[in-house]
């Protein structure tokens, strides 16, 4: 099965020698579960022609907010759209799961309480699982009719599943230690407050769900749909 990644941003050049791309970390993240991939650096205006050129997608994080008025975004938004209407589905992380809800009626701001990072813990119907976050943006309002599948005090929309259409998560399961070490040396610095650095170090060689979750994504993924 052939997965489209669109990337919605880079890493610092310096992030390369510790995590690799940011598509490399999706590809690492469902190595063995018999996935092929295709790569569109939407960031810099790559696009697919069709939505039907992959059998399913994933749209990353990026440095970026989905509110910015970039050429490259509702170009996005449509392709969400279109893959919706012709059932192929479709994985949003951070800023993919941000851009999906707004593409869908949604709505995305800045969360006034602040950033969220490091290892952090969601409640995904009374059970909790530790995903590594990095954001300030939220969805603060899920689009119609979508399934809310994970919150937690700090973030009400966390996971959210569109039927058999889209399923999306705000942390990161992606990322692991290494990334996490890297944004804080390299992302980090004049944004991110220095005290909530002091607490993600302290956590950082604890376990996340990310095995979890990345199977969730792979079943959906594959999981039989009709258009």
């Amino acid at each position: 099965m052939k997965i489209g990644i669109l990337q919605a941003g880079p890493f610092a050049p310096e992030m390369h020698d510790i995590t690799g791309d940011v598509s490399d970390m999706f590809k690492d993240m469902l190595a063995g579960q018999e996935f092929t991939f295709d790569v569109w650096r939407v960031f810099e205006g790559q696009m697919p022609d069709s939505v039907t050129d992959c059998q399913g997608w994933i749209i990353t994080g990026s440095k970026h907010g989905v509110y910015d008025d970039l050429p490259w975004i509702a170009p996005l938004e449509d392709f969400v759209r279109d893959a919706v209407t012709v059932s192929r589905p479709i994985v949003g992380v951070c800023f993919g799961h941000q851009l999906i809800a707004q593409a869908l009626g949604g709505r995305v701001e800045k969360f006034k309480g602040g950033w969220n990072v490091g290892r952090t813990l969601y409640d995904f119907g009374g059970v909790e699982l530790p995903l590594n976050a990095w954001h300030q943006d939220q969805v603060i309002e899920a689009p119609e009719g979508a399934r809310i599948l994970a919150r937690n005090d700090t973030c009400e929309f966390a996971a959210i599943l569109y039927g058999d259409r889209a399923l999306t998560f705000q942390g990161h399961p992606e990322f692991g230690p290494d990334a996490i070490e890297g944004l804080m040396k390299y992302a980090a610095p004049g944004k991110v407050p220095e005290e909530l650095l002091e607490n993600v170090a302290k956590t950082l060689v604890e376990p996340t769900a990310n095995e979890i979750i990345a199977d969730q994504i792979a079943d959906f993924l594959r999981m039989p749909r009709q258009a």
